[in-house]
């Protein structure tokens, strides 16, 4: 099982940035991807980006160019972040923390607010 801690959220104004962590402890060594997802009030939960352990990345279309995603190991964590540059306000959801084991099971996070808003 791998624990998620996420932090980095909250208020920006549109044009502002911020980034989002997702610390994962636990069985690291089993993790192979992972990425942050967004839930908007009304939408279904949509991929943001994703990174592979081998640093392979997918960004959706809605957020490229404005967004990034990379990720830092230690023996025991796995820590990825996504760099939200550019915000506008159809970027406000809650963003949650993903992560892929090599069986194809996920874990998630519970959710970060990102509002972007003047």
């Amino acid at each position: 099982q791998v624990q998620l801690v996420e932090s980095g959220g909250g208020l920006v104004q549109p044009g502002g940035s911020l980034r989002l962590s997702c610390v994962a402890s636990g069985r690291v060594f089993s993790i192979y991807a992972m990425g942050w997802y967004r839930q908007a009030p009304g939408n279904q939960r949509e991929l943001v980006a994703q990174i592979t352990r081998d640093d392979r990345t997918t960004v959706a279309d809605s957020v490229l160019g404005r967004f990034s995603i990379n990720r830092d190991s230690t023996e025991s964590t796995m820590t990825v972040y996504l760099q939200m540059n550019s915000l506008k306000p159809e970027d406000t959801a809650v963003y949650y923390c993903n992560v892929v084991n090599y069986g194809g099971l996920s874990d998630w996070g519970q959710g970060t607010q990102v509002t972007v808003s003047s």
